[in-house]
């Protein structure tokens, strides 16, 4: 998994896998968009407005249980 977050734009991608040929793109908001392969798979998942969905850090913790946190940049004001 990769999170990547442009705060210049104020969006998240967290891409679960690499993407496939196809994927077709799923609206289930107006803020989140959802890449599905042909056979239902996700391969990611888009966040706009993503410092208010995302919060200011995001809490990472490994295989063997140990958690690091991650302060994310601010959004752009131009990203509003």
């Amino acid at each position: 998994m990769k999170l990547t977050f442009d705060p210049k734009y104020n969006i998240a991608y967290i891409a679960l896998r690499e993407n496939p040929e196809q994927v077709e793109t799923i609206h289930p908001s107006d803020e989140l968009k959802v890449d599905i392969a042909a056979e239902g798979t996700v391969y990611g998942i888009e966040l706009l407005n993503a410092a208010a969905q995302l919060g200011q850090s995001l809490v990472i913790r490994d295989a063997a249980g140990r958690e690091s946190e991650i302060q994310l940049p601010t959004a752009s004001p131009l990203a509003a």
